[in-house]
């Protein structure tokens, strides 16, 4: 059996169902409809995990559930319109997060960065940047990143965080409190045999950037490692 390395049209039809019979009892005709479609997205995750082992080291691969928690929603419908998963990469020297969301209408992106880095992360992150931002602004403004993600995304403070001035050299950068990338695709991409590989190489032009945040995230600022 051939491994199924892209989207296939049958999961954009039902999403785009759901998207229009987002209520409990449509849901419940369609079940086996949804588990279908869920094991392939399964298995193409488990695909996307095996081929980013050929270059990085991903220690799991997770497949996010339909089921919407809407208990702090205004939205009430009771499932997402997308399929979603992620990646982790293994051991505390890899940092750094993948994520893949498939949606149809060309609302398809694969991402990878650092979501909710937690304080002290952020503290380091921050302290590397205001001492020195070149190695940081060499990788963002490299060609192939620039290529593949054009910009960094991410939420960030509205003037300056605390402990850094408004007028610091690199606020730009000191002002994120997330680093994400992001690289969208089309309905017809995700359905081509070689989504799984371009997705494979999307997440390998964001090593670089992995690269130096895990050398920061795993030093103090004397350089010296905590592992």
């Amino acid at each position: 059996m051939a491994k199924l390395t892209h989207i296939p049209s049958s999961s954009l039809k039902f999403l785009k169902d759901i998207k229009k019979n987002n209520n409990r009892d449509w849901f419940a005709t369609q079940k086996p409809r949804y588990q279908e479609e869920h094991k392939m997205f399964k298995e193409f995750a488990q695909n996307l995990m095996d081929e980013m082992n050929k270059t990085d080291h991903i220690e799991d691969v997770k497949v996010y559930r339909i089921y919407r928690d809407t208990r702090f929603s205004k939205d009430k419908t009771p499932y997402k319109k997308h399929f979603a998963g992620g990646l982790k990469r293994a051991t505390a020297r890899l940092r750094g997060g993948y994520f893949f969301h498939i949606e149809p209408g060309g609302n398809s992106f694969a991402a990878a960065g650092f979501w909710n880095p937690n304080s002290p992360d952020l503290k380091r992150i921050r302290e590397e940047i205001a001492v020195d931002d070149k190695p940081l602004r060499k990788i963002l403004a490299a060609s192939n990143f620039k290529k593949t993600f054009g910009t960094l995304s991410g939420e960030t403070v509205k003037t300056a965080p605390r402990g850094f001035a408004k007028d610091h050299p690199a606020i730009d950068l000191l002002r994120y409190k997330q680093f994400i990338v992001y690289r969208n695709f089309t309905d017809k991409e995700i359905q081509d045999s070689s989504f799984v590989k371009e997705v494979a190489k999307t997440y390998k032009a964001i090593r670089p950037f992995f690269d130096y945040m895990s050398d920061v995230l795993t030093t103090d600022s004397n350089g010296v490692s905590i592992l």
